[in-house]
């Protein structure tokens, strides 16, 4: 952190890390494995190349805009439609909330893996409960005014990825050195649409960089800070996430058969049991899935919850949401995101819930990539990277439905009614004004009949 208090790279890359890596790695690794296989790790190479051309696109936009912001700042600047600009807020809020009921959905899978935990009590299936407790208890710490600063953030997040490198790491280390049978990679199955399939699910995971852009009052150098903390950290995260994916799918492949959401236990299990802790090994991977869970449920809804203020500022949303006038995140404002979290955590499904969010982002940061292609001519602008952007994000969206419609038909009809009441919510309260005007002839003419 600089002398005058305000946040440089370090900071940046530390919080953008802790957005991707604090729960993605735990929530979407077992989604994404029973599509890809083998090449669960090229399926992250893949989403990390689109991400951080989506990326690129979003600091020449920060670059060349009126002024610093996010792709609702964006819409409106270089469209100044009001309605696209809106839409798009709401469909990222609707995918932040996503993320936070995948977080806190893994969050409650992990804590039942623990050995000292039952898996239900008095009938009562303890997952739903210790997912909705998480929520709740994070949506109360923020309302008390408790937050992690900066440099404690920067530990925090080191210890995350130290544990998931040493993870890594270890259990490749152990294919070669330990495990009689032979590494696989899957190299032969690259070229096949399950790796592609599998980018689009796992997008999810790719999605936290974009909150550094709300904070860039924070900055004292904004469009440079900005720039170099998500090109060095989506990179950073692809790493990571492939470290693991090589190492779990080695390590435990019957586990992520049979339960997919906390294979990261048993491979853990496995490194540790060569020096006698299987067990120690595996209750370490579950505390530490609890506290990336936890924290990233913690930071995202912080982070939407300002956002959210963001809109309502904008007049983007409606007045009775919350107070855009208060100090920090207003208070009913959290409390809906917390309550709309909690429900769908519970009414949900892993696999649903993470597809719907993708799917969120993937439109978005389509859409932001798109836009950046348009202003090519513009100095700050390579035209390459916005177009692999737009194109490989737009190439996501029908792979990945046409996949859930062919193998999780019940997945598939979740997510499109999700996101159709998402757009015709949108649509309603965007254009309400309009479709006011369309009706009130058509309530004259009525009155004129009945008369």
């Amino acid at each position: 952190m600089s002398d005058d208090g305000s946040f440089g790279v370090v900071e940046g890359v530390s919080m953008a890390l802790g957005g991707m890596i604090g729960g993605g790695i735990y929530a979407v690794l077992g989604v994404v494995t029973t599509i890809a296989g083998a090449t669960t790790w090229a399926a992250f190479v893949l989403a990390g190349v689109v991400a951080l051309c989506a990326a690129y696109s979003y600091t020449v936009l920060n670059a060349i805009a009126d002024q610093n912001g996010g792709s609702v700042t964006f819409v409106q600047c270089f469209t100044g439609n009001t309605t696209l600009a809106g839409m798009t807020g709401w469909t990222l809020l609707f995918g932040y909330v996503g993320s936070m009921a995948m977080y806190a959905f893994a969050f409650g899978e992990f804590a039942v893996a623990l050995p000292a935990v039952p898996e239900s009590a008095f009938g009562v299936p303890l997952r739903p409960v210790v997912s909705v407790a998480a929520v709740a208890g994070f949506t109360g710490l923020i309302l008390l005014g408790s937050r992690v600063t900066g440099q404690a953030e920067n530990v925090l997040v080191g210890a995350k990825v130290a544990i998931l490198v040493a993870f890594g790491v270890g259990g490749i280390a152990y294919v070669y050195l330990v495990s009689p049978d032979p590494a696989e990679y899957g190299v032969g199955g690259v070229a096949s649409f399950g790796p592609i399939m599998a980018a689009g699910v796992s997008f999810v995971a790719f999605q936290g960089w974009q909150l550094l852009f709300y904070d860039q009052e924070n900055m004292s150098d904004p469009v440079g800070t900005t720039r170099r903390a998500v090109l060095i950290s989506i990179p950073a995260a692809v790493l990571v996430y492939v470290l693991v994916a090589v190492a779990t799918y080695n390590l435990a492949p019957e586990a992520l058969r049979s339960h997919p959401h906390t294979a990261l236990t048993d491979a853990a299990a496995r490194i540790a049991g060569v020096v006698g802790l299987a067990e120690v090994g595996a209750v370490i991977m579950s505390l530490s899935a609890l506290f990336s869970t936890g924290s990233a449920i913690n930071a995202t809804l912080f982070s939407t919850g300002h956002f959210a203020k963001g809109l309502l500022s904008k007049d983007l949303l409606p007045d009775r949401v919350g107070d855009a006038s208060a100090d920090g995140v207003p208070e009913r404002t959290l409390l809906s995101l917390g309550v709309i979290t909690a429900a769908l955590t519970v009414v949900g499904t892993l696999g649903a819930i993470t597809n719907f969010a993708s799917i969120a982002f993937i439109v978005v940061f389509a859409a932001m990539s798109a836009l950046a292609f348009r202003h090519r001519d513009a100095d700050a602008v390579d035209p390459v990277p916005p177009a692999v952007g737009a194109v490989g994000a737009g190439a996501f969206l029908p792979l990945m439905t046409w996949h859930l419609y062919t193998t999780r038909p019940g997945t598939f009809y979740t997510v499109v009614a999700l996101a159709a009441f998402v757009v015709g919510v949108e649509l309603l309260y965007f254009e309400r004004e309009t479709l006011a005007e369309e009706i009130e002839p058509v309530e004259e003419i009525l009155d004129d009949v009945g008369g």
